[in-house]
């Protein structure tokens, strides 16, 4: 344990995101003496700017889809919903606003200093924290130094965007100047059919602009599996989307006029078009936040932008850990959480403690239809040589997604056909994000499809999809 002053700590985190609050309550919850550190409000990024806000306008722009459907429930409602974006907005900075105040006080019920302010290392076990003002006012109150005898860095990532493409807010945006916007354009163009482009694309059609999605790749949410990616292009384009993947432009040359901005585009080796929208939304991907940390006094290593960890968040720097988007992997909230947790438990003295597998971490999308997965792709199983075998079965053969009146999509079990290992599972479908849930218990545990479909799910419920699918890896499915 720390002895001394009221500045020695056992643990310093440097960074308040998911990742870092989460390793820094596990830290004290093991009796380490923890100061936890950050400029800005305690949630980072993904409670202020990504994550919390994004989903509460996905939920409003769900609801407005809903009750365009009133009348097959048996609901009567006098014409279109209306759309009221400026009290959107106004929610969804509630949620946020609920959410912060009730993570305060999770810093105090676990024993954590908070020290605000700008953290600095100044070698291994040293990081000098430039405090704000009375007032406010960054950089004004002077330096705290705080020993510590670990350090987990965790100052996450930003938005980026293309070369030659300056995002200015109005016509040009990026995710963090939607979610400052009161107003909604007629069409946008969205550059990125990865995780955050598809939300947002799904999100601006149900609220009635005109979406044109541009993918680098030859599919939208490249990470996924082939079918699920296909299924989502193919709901895309049912409900009006103008998706294009092999994507090519110019980034240099786009135009921004006082209508809006235009710009040439075609599929890679095809005749380009010209698209004119009033905004363009940027999607393409996020830079880490490793400069100005002090990580030059330390041993540390980076590889094109990402500190290299080992599985238990080792820097190459003794007594220095590393996790979040910081170290690349899946640059997910939650695996950021899973991280912080290892670190903690490394730290503690825990000689148990397992190496992260990004293989085993759920992945979650929250576009419409909303799309999770765990463990490998199809494409990938065959790339490893995996003789594979596969259970796929559709919501509409689920009786509460048809209840629900919400029924695209499907899951899809991947195993091994020789050992029965469970390799893969996939969804797209009403709640997948929520489904995926199952699926990340059944890896943890190495359950195989048969023990995953032979576990009663209870009916009627989402989840029997879950069961059904993994039956039907051996072609047992009882109700497809």
């Amino acid at each position: 344990m720390a002895v001394g002053s009221s500045n020695d700590f056992d643990l310093v985190v440097l960074g308040a995101g998911t990742g870092g609050y989460t390793a820094a309550f596990r830290a004290a919850q093991l009796g380490l003496k923890v100061a936890l550190v950050d400029e800005d409000k305690i949630g980072g990024t993904c409670l202020h700017r990504g994550c919390i806000p994004t989903k509460a306008l996905l939920e409003s722009a769900d609801f407005a889809e809903h009750l365009r459907h009133a009348k097959d429930y048996g609901l009567t409602l006098s014409g279109e919903p209306g759309i009221d974006y400026v009290q959107m907005a106004a929610r969804k900075d509630q949620v946020v606003k609920r959410m912060w105040t009730g993570l305060k006080t999770l810093v105090d019920k676990n024993k954590v200093t908070w020290v605000a302010g700008r953290g600095r290392l100044e070698g291994p076990n040293k990081v000098r924290v430039t405090q704000p003002g009375d007032d406010g006012t960054p950089g004004t109150g002077g330096d705290r130094v705080l020993q510590a005898t670990d350090i987990i860095v965790a100052t996450g990532s930003r938005v980026k965007s293309l070369p030659g493409l300056e995002p200015d807010g109005e016509r040009i945006l990026t995710s963090d100047d939607v979610l400052h916007s009161t107003t909604i354009p007629k069409d946008i163009v969205i550059v990125g059919g990865g995780a955050v482009g598809c939300e947002f694309a799904s999100m601006y059609h149900d609220l009635g602009t005109k979406v044109t999605l541009l993918e680098y790749f030859g599919q939208i949410v490249p990470l996924e599996d082939r079918e699920v990616s296909q299924a989502l292009e193919r709901s895309f384009t049912r409900r009006g989307m103008t998706v294009m993947t092999n994507a090519r432009f110019d980034a240099s040359k786009v135009e921004v006029t006082k209508d809006g901005i235009c710009l040439v585009v075609g599929p890679d080796g095809k005749e380009p078009q010209e698209l004119r929208s009033e905004q363009l939304l940027v999607a393409a991907g996020r830079a880490t936040n490793v400069e100005e940390i002090g990580l030059e006094t330390t041993k540390i290593e980076l590889d094109r932008g990402f500190i290299k960890v080992d599985g238990r968040m080792r820097t190459k720097e003794q007594h220095v850990y590393a996790i979040g988007d910081i170290v690349g992997g899946l640059m997910l909230a939650h695996t950021a959480a899973h991280e912080g947790i290892v670190a903690a438990h490394v730290i503690a003295g825990d000689k148990d403690i397992h190496s992260i597998d990004y293989v085993k971490q759920p992945r979650a999308t929250y576009c419409r239809p909303e799309i999770a997965s765990i463990g490998l792709t199809q494409a990938q199983a065959e790339e490893r040589g995996r003789p594979i075998k596969v259970g796929k079965v559709p919501f509409q053969a689920i009786a509460k997604a048809i209840i629900g009146g919400d029924y695209e999509g499907f899951a899809k079990v991947i195993a091994d056909k020789e050992t029965d290992e469970t390799l893969g599972i996939h969804l797209i479908g009403p709640h997948a994000t929520d489904l995926i849930a199952e699926a990340s218990v059944a890896f943890e545990l190495e359950a195989t499809p048969w023990e995953i479909g032979g576990s009663t799910h209870a009916h009627p419920t989402l989840s029997e999809i879950l069961g059904e699918a993994a039956l039907a890896v051996d072609g047992r499915s009882i109700n497809f």
